[in-house]
């Protein structure tokens, strides 16, 4: 059975190791430590460049939930534009209502606007934070919908298998369930194994050390949490070890 393996990046090296492991496709974004932002038009079309797998991009302007404003829609607007222009193959979306529905309003205005550009379409883990994943899946495969991304509203793939399971159930060939949030190797093959899903989606992550040999440890870039000389990098034999599960 084929499966397909969508590796997340924020950066342009962990797009060379992601490819060598054998990705199936990317999910560009920035600052995956915040789930993924929309990546910049820099970043998207230099990842076009130096890519020939499909590259879809991630259009959120913002951190924390997915209840935009009219503000956040013009800029997903022009951002799903600066993919197409980039060259790319798609996006990924998702917009919700405080109610915790999808927004129907928001999604069409961004689905037309990427079927526009001929941009396939992704909705991603906002299905995880709806009150209803049921409902917002037949809503996702009315607006033309390529895939859902999900750990199946469950903090990973391994304790949200069953729902994943379900969905798969009801999706019944109509969209692509793709199983995603903490998902390796070593539960790869069972993920898939119960929930009948043919996507994965991973960034196989690791760090590697700064090139920096000289530094000012107290000046903190970011969070204080976080060590500025360590980059985050996507591991490529983490990706590959993945590859080869879901096809032996």
């Amino acid at each position: 059975m084929n499966y397909r393996v969508e590796v997340c990046i924020d950066n342009l090296e962990s797009l060379h190791n992601a490819i060598a492991g054998g990705a199936s496709r990317i999910e560009l974004c920035s600052a995956l430590t915040l789930g993924g932002l929309t990546p910049s038009f820099g970043l998207m079309k230099k990842a076009r460049q130096l890519s020939d797998i499909a590259i879809y991009a991630m259009i959120r302007p913002r951190q924390g939930d997915f209840v935009f404003d009219q503000d956040d829609t013009e800029a997903m607007l022009l951002d799903i534009e600066a993919a197409a222009e980039a060259g790319l193959d798609g996006v990924v979306l998702g917009a919700l209502t405080p109610s915790g529905d999808v927004d129907l309003d928001l999604m069409q205005q961004l689905c037309e606007r990427a079927k526009l550009y001929e941009l396939g379409i992704t909705f991603h883990r906002a299905i995880d934070q709806c009150r209803d994943w049921s409902h917002a899946l037949e809503q996702v495969i009315a607006l033309g919908c390529e895939r859902i991304l999900s750990s199946g509203q469950a903090e990973n793939v391994e304790l949200g298998r069953n729902t994943l399971r379900a969905m798969v159930k009801q999706a019944d060939g109509r969209i692509s369930i793709m199983a995603g949030a903490g998902l390796t190797v070593d539960n790869a093959v069972e993920v898939v194994r119960h929930s009948g899903a043919r996507e994965v989606h991973l960034s196989g992550k690791t760090t590697r050390p700064s090139k920096m040999q000289i530094s000012n440890y107290s000046a903190k870039m970011g969070e204080n949490s976080l060590d500025d000389m360590q980059i985050p990098v996507t591991n490529p034999g983490a990706i590959e070890k993945v590859v080869k599960a879901l096809s032996s």
